[in-house]
């Protein structure tokens, strides 16, 4: 029989194995991360936002991966969908929300928002990227629901 220490020392363990991302989740962030660092060391910090974004489609497409840009995600309010105005940057492979910034810093508020995305989408991966960085692993926030 486990004491309280116990118990209470294992729950965390469990709570994070479920926020876990599978094999082939990591493989699939590894390789859109791999495609913002290629992005990043050609264009450096400071640019917009859309440069990014158009840059970073073309390097998806180079990388062999699937995506959709700018999806709508409506807010299901008792059965009927609402048009609340989000926007996915990309969702890769039907499988990773990637959200995008060219800010000074990410703040609670952008992680907020990816979860947002991944609670309102069912997905369960999502990426946060800030391009205005000196070296982009510093702006790479990956979230697991």
């Amino acid at each position: 029989m486990r004491t309280a220490v116990e118990s209470i020392i294992t729950a965390p363990r469990l709570a994070c194995r479920t926020a876990l991302p599978t094999n082939a989740e990591q493989g699939l962030t590894r390789a859109i991360i791999s495609a913002a660092i290629d992005v990043h060391r050609a264009l450096g910090p400071e640019l917009l936002e859309s440069a990014y974004q158009a840059c970073l489609s073309h390097e998806l497409e180079l990388h062999g991966l699937g995506f959709r840009q700018q999806v709508e995600l409506p807010v299901v309010y008792k059965d009927v969908k609402l048009d609340c105005g989000y926007r996915i940057d990309f969702v890769v492979e039907k499988k990773v929300v990637l959200e995008l910034k060219a800010i000074e810093g990410i703040l609670p508020v952008h992680q907020a928002q990816l979860l947002t995305y991944l609670r309102l989408s069912g997905l369960r991966v999502g990426l946060l990227i800030n391009f205005n960085v000196p070296v982009l692993k510093d702006g790479i926030r990956r979230r697991v629901l």
